[in-house]
């Protein structure tokens, strides 16, 4: 069982797979090179916006213990 950031991570991944011409799951048939560059630019994708999600919600744990 995945947790939710795993979850938002897969999601992400898929969503960058997607929006770049690709069926997440056919990625076996496109050929090992285009797969590899794909699957590294998906999880970089996929880390900044994790990054920009946990960001968010530490500024507003800190909004929320200040008033």
């Amino acid at each position: 069982m995945f947790s939710p950031l795993e979850q938002l991570e897969q999601s992400l991944i898929e969503e960058f797979i997607r929006g770049k011409g690709y069926d997440p799951q056919k990625l076996a048939e496109v050929p090992a090179g285009v797969r590899a560059k794909l699957l590294i630019e998906a999880s970089v994708y996929a880390s900044g916006k994790l990054v920009e999600v946990e960001a968010r919600w530490h500024y507003l744990g800190d909004v929320h213990n200040r008033s």
